[in-house]
């Protein structure tokens, strides 16, 4: 199935955030204190990444410099790895949504493509922009370990792809603060790449 070298990457989402638990989208919120002693636990099994990918949000981005400092590992902060963007939704708690459309909130959560919250960045389109960096960071990086640190529907996103779900299932996957995320991924002769995802993320 593999041909050529391996790229290991490793998809790490933030923390818990200052303002709590909340679809906070594109909302530049930074990690509390408990966000910051979970990426730190996260990342304690020594593993050697060659480089570090970040989305530019500080809950994100403000860890991934701290470790890149700490481990003189190569950084590099890519937009395209930011949350999707909740239009009206943003900032706002699950509580706040069911008291104000309970039904607008389930329907979003059956079918997020076909029910986005007003004004929200289509599913489809977050998904496009997701998977054109992925491809390019594995194609960027071949042989090597590196670290993305971005957020929950970034991760399902492309974890939708390796496991080849629908995209449209991707609230079904869990992924926590701090949750830590291995995939192993090659190209093969004709260009394409091919991943999977490994059971244990400590090398």
């Amino acid at each position: 199935m593999h041909s050529g070298e391996f790229v290991y990457l490793d998809l790490l989402r933030h923390g818990e955030t200052e303002g709590g638990a909340r679809y906070r989208g594109t909302t530049d919120d930074p990690l509390n204190a408990a966000g910051w002693v979970q990426m730190w636990s996260a990342v304690k099994d020594g593993v050697h990444w060659q480089g570090i990918v970040t989305s530019s949000l500080r809950r994100c981005a403000e860890f991934a410099r701290a470790l890149a400092r700490q481990r003189s590992i190569p950084l590099t902060f890519d937009e395209r790895l930011a949350e999707m963007h909740f239009g009206a939704w943003e900032g706002r708690s699950t509580t706040e949504l069911m008291l104000a459309d309970p039904d607008a909130l389930a329907r979003f959560w059956d079918d997020p493509a076909a029910h986005a919250p007003p004004g929200a960045e289509p599913l489809a389109r977050f998904a496009t922009r997701v998977l054109v960096a992925w491809n390019d960071i594995v194609r960027d990086h071949p042989g090597r370990r590196v670290l993305l640190v971005t957020h929950g529907g970034v991760i399902r996103v492309i974890l939708c792809h390796v496991l080849r779900r629908p995209v449209e299932r991707l609230l079904e996957l869990d992924v926590g603060h701090a949750a830590l995320h291995r995939i192993r991924a090659d190209i093969d002769a004709q260009g394409n790449i091919r991943a999977e995802l490994v059971a244990e993320p400590s090398a």
